[in-house]
């Protein structure tokens, strides 16, 4: 793979390549209208009642120059965050897994510094107190590619609010939480369980922890944004009385430039061999389309999860929690809202409305399932453009309006 990138190619209105079946040729059209102005590559994959009905693609490969096609790979950020979700539930199905149970009947060494009584539950709906590695732990890059490590600090340090009181995001802790629950019961990485159990039965392109032998199909991603200065970033925290002396606050700083460091790094072999299964899956739209197409009914004669399971697994648990302190002192209008491991739809993510589970990535990846409409849908992109504070990526929205028209949908 190549490294990371820096500015983009000029502008260019991408024809999109790919089918749409009858009746879904607007969903099409609005995909290609929604990438007019990104240089990258994106693709966007849909299945209605466990078939798949688009399947399109536009865009170039600007920093390897790699052919984009449908079956492109790319590092698809947080949804990986639904994919570990889904081995979670496939566990607690099969009567593996209790999400009320305390995590330390699980993992023993878990049981530290306050943490006896936090639940399986707490980790996959980001209520923890464990939102961010201790600034003094010192997590970056080279630590994250070293699941002991990792797992040892997250095992040994305190919360940092009350766990079950408040809500904050596991940008990058999440997969490590979840995914040791899941390597104690299965005796398997999370990789490993999703390769088994999820990828084999339903002939999917979708790892965490690549295999070598695929690296050659992966586009490299990149950003035209650039990152706040410290200065810009202190003033912005002073606006709200915040300061980086508090543990909340510092450690999410240090988990930001993790994860800024890590998006970059995403663009090289090693790291996407390893596994972060908050953030490292790889993938393209036509296998996580079809992987939540599984959740909700039967593909090709396999479903995942049953009803009763998504019905657990997809009610709210976090409408009712704040932000911990000092965070609630922030505006609240992009939080995110929470499942058991899946986020529920808001006003920066939309999705198709009530009953719509599944997880949005940073830049602006996308996947998602209506039960409702019996609809899954998936986007990837190698442009990380998105502003959840902003609203919608911008991208989604004609597609999403076409495809909302095609279901008898209201228009939001």
């Amino acid at each position: 793979m190549h490294g990371p990138a820096g500015t983009s190619q000029a502008s260019r209105t991408p024809r999109a390549d790919g089918w749409a079946a009858p009746g879904f040729e607007a969903v099409r059209d609005g995909f290609e209208a929604g990438q007019r102005d990104d240089p990258g590559a994106a693709q966007l994959a849909v299945y209605q009642d466990g078939k798949q009905v688009v399947d399109v693609w536009a865009g170039a490969d600007v920093i390897g120059g790699r052919p984009v096609d449908g079956g492109s790979l790319s590092v698809v950020m947080s949804v990986t965050k639904g994919v570990v979700a889904t081995c979670a539930h496939l566990l607690a199905q099969r009567g593996l897994l209790d999400l009320e149970a305390p995590v330390a009947a699980y993992w023993p060494e878990f049981a530290q510094n306050g943490k006896e009584d936090v639940k399986v539950g707490d980790l996959l709906a980001h209520r923890s107190g464990l939102s961010a590695f201790p600034p003094e732990a010192r997590v970056g890059l080279p630590q994250l590619l070293d699941w002991d490590h990792c797992t040892r600090v997250l095992a040994a340090m305190a919360p940092l609010w009350r766990p079950g009181t408040a809500c904050h995001y596991h940008a990058l802790t999440y997969g490590y939480l979840v995914g040791e629950v899941i390597r104690r019961i299965t005796g398997h990485s999370v990789g490993a369980m999703l390769a088994t159990d999820l990828s084999a039965p339903l002939a999917l392109d979708l790892w965490i922890g690549l295999p070598a032998a695929e690296e050659s199909r992966v586009l490299a991603q990149f950003t035209r944004e650039t990152r706040p200065t410290a200065r810009q970033v202190d003033e912005e925290l002073a606006r709200f009385g915040l300061g980086r002396s508090d543990p909340l606050v510092g450690g999410t700083l240090a988990t930001m430039a993790s994860v800024a460091e890590a998006t970059e790094a995403f663009n090289s072999p090693a790291a996407i061999a390893a596994e972060i299964p908050a953030a490292n899956g790889v993938g393209n739209a036509r296998s996580l389309a079809r992987l939540h197409a599984a959740l909700i009914g039967p593909v090709d004669g396999t479903r995942l999860l049953t009803a009763d399971t998504v019905e657990r697994a997809t009610a709210p648990q976090t409408d009712h929690l704040p932000a911990p302190s000092p965070f609630d002192r922030l505006p609240a209008d992009s939080r995110s809202r929470h499942a058991f491991g899946y986020e529920l739809p808001a006003s920066h993510l939309p999705m198709l409305g009530t009953g719509s589970f599944g997880h949005a990535g940073a830049g602006g990846r996308l996947a998602f399932a209506q039960p409702r409409t019996g609809t899954a849908v998936a986007y990837t992109c190698t442009t990380l453009a998105w502003n959840p504070a902003a609203g919608p990526d911008p991208r989604w929205v004609p597609w999403t309006a076409a495809l909302r028209d095609r279901l008898g949908m209201p228009a939001v």
